[in-house]
């Protein structure tokens, strides 16, 4: 596969449509990978594979069953948010019942309306911004960053409705986007402008993973990558979502004939240009939850690749929240070094027990790495700047119990915190349900947004962002300092 800047020097690509089970069976237990063709890759990589099979095992396995539930998933999460929506409208269940009898049932709004709210606004129903947080505060554009995050799994008329309505910002439009390789829209975007700031600044918010569209989970267990000539190795899923074009890889240029095949990378580009030229003195920002973190982060690398100065040197900050693993060490230290030459701010926020950080493994197989500092957050918000979240691949049989108990302290926690630190910080009984199925798989709940909006309003702030390749020195002299 050609790259604008050369060739692709390596690959694996997983196919996991073409693989039948007894693909499977057979992958498992014969090293022959030439036989699998669901599995392309050069020489080099089949003999680092074929002593890890069972990696590519599972990922297959997994999504060949994303792939037979998708249609039923689907269906299960429109349920669950229609019936969380009704439950909304009429005041609860009890109220529900009582208006079941009395035949004064409230209908739940249609699904693409202003006051319809997704699974996931169910977990966090907090809509305004903390009247604490004021612009100028060290606080300000993370909080903010973290707010869009999570409202980018809402519709395009909520979304709006709460950025021009609670937040008084402009909005400046919700996007779909076109997967080259999957031939449909699988990303979702929505850009809006804070003129209250000096520079005014326009956010650029990525969707991230929506919990029972197995199509976008399939992209995040996805493990083919790409090797790009002098940067690195990155994750596939995530490059084919951000707008990686088949047989040609990242032109500079690509021909968008229609709104219907507009490619993330493309379209965002053109918009922020456009934004960007009306105001000399704009700014912007790249942010995203899950999987839209890694979209956010993939984002700049892109632009570093096409050498788009003009609009690097308006780029204010990158900020993650529960972002997974992007590429190896080889793209960590391309990102650290062109994030210094271009002086972009990157933190990724990770909060506790987040399992979603943790993934793709940090093995000697798919040597996936994280880069740029960790603004982690126990469950007491209290944070600490660090390299690499602990307990770095989750799985780990000394860290079991502390996660255990860590799932009941959040748990109960639930039930203090509003009288602690006020009725914004009250837990729905929709998150306390998440909570309990937290108790099972320690680090699931924590990947919800609750947390991560807590963190950025209760935990400390980061006044400087300078902080690509800290040595540990370097952290521990931060740390006083701050």
């Amino acid at each position: 596969m050609a790259f604008n800047d050369g060739l692709c020097e390596n690959y694996l690509i997983i196919k996991p449509e073409e693989a039948s089970f007894l693909d499977l069976f057979y992958l498992l237990f014969s090293s022959d990978l030439e036989k699998r063709k669901f599995i392309i890759c050069q020489e080099d990589t089949k003999e680092a594979y074929r002593r890890r099979r069972w990696i590519i095992f599972t990922s297959v396995l997994v999504q060949k069953i994303l792939l037979l539930i998708a249609k039923p998933m689907a269906w299960v999460g429109s349920v669950l948010e229609e019936w969380l929506n009704l439950l909304s409208c009429n005041g609860g269940f009890t109220k529900l019942v009582s208006n079941f009898i009395a035949g004064k049932v409230v209908k739940p709004p249609n699904q693409s309306s202003a006051t319809f709210t997704s699974y996931i606004g169910n977990l966090d129903r907090r809509l305004d911004l903390d009247k604490n947080i004021k612009p100028g505060d060290n606080r300000y554009y993370t909080a903010l960053s973290m707010m869009a995050s999570k409202l980018s799994y809402e519709n395009k008329a909520f979304v709006q409705n709460v950025v021009t309505n609670h937040w008084k910002m402009e909005f400046i439009g919700f996007y779909d986007f076109w997967n080259d390789y999957e031939q449909k829209v699988t990303t979702q975007a929505f850009i809006f402008q804070d003129r209250k700031t000096n520079p005014e600044m326009i956010m650029v918010a990525f969707r991230g993973t929506e919990p029972f569209n197995a199509y976008e989970w399939i992209t995040d267990i996805d493990i083919s990558w790409y090797e790009l000539s002098g940067v690195g190795k990155i994750h596939g899923g995530f490059m084919k979502a951000l707008g990686l074009q088949q047989e040609k890889g990242w032109p500079k240029q690509v021909a968008q004939e229609n709104s219907h095949t507009s490619f993330a990378y493309y379209g965002i580009r053109e918009m922020l240009r456009d934004l960007l030229q009306r105001n000399e003195q704009a700014k912007f920002i790249v942010t995203g939850h899950s999987l839209g973190g890694a979209l956010a982060i993939l984002f700049p690398m892109i632009l570093f690749l096409h050498e788009e100065a003009w609009l690097l040197e308006r780029l204010e900050g990158v900020y993650t929240f529960g972002q997974p693993r992007v590429g190896d060490q080889k793209l960590g230290e391309y990102m650290n070094k062109q994030m210094k030459l271009y002086c972009v701010r990157y933190l990724r926020f990770v909060y506790c027990n987040d399992m979603v950080p943790r993934l793709p493994f940090d093995d000697s197989t798919l040597l996936f790495k994280h880069f740029g500092p960790c603004a982690y957050y126990d469950s007491f918000y209290e944070s600490k700047i660090l390299k690499e979240e602990p307990n770095k691949n989750y799985f780990s049989v000394l860290e079991a119990i502390p996660k255990y108990f860590n799932a009941t302290w959040e748990l109960i926690r639930g039930y203090i915190i509003p009288y602690v630190k006020g009725p914004d910080y009250a837990e729905g009984w929709c998150l306390r349900i998440f909570r309990v199925i937290g108790l099972a798989i320690p680090g699931l709940s924590d990947h919800g947004p609750q947390d991560y909006v807590n963190s950025t309003r209760l935990g400390s702030s980061f006044p400087s962002f300078q902080l690509q390749d800290l040595t540990h020195q370097e952290i521990l002299k931060y740390k006083r300092n701050y």
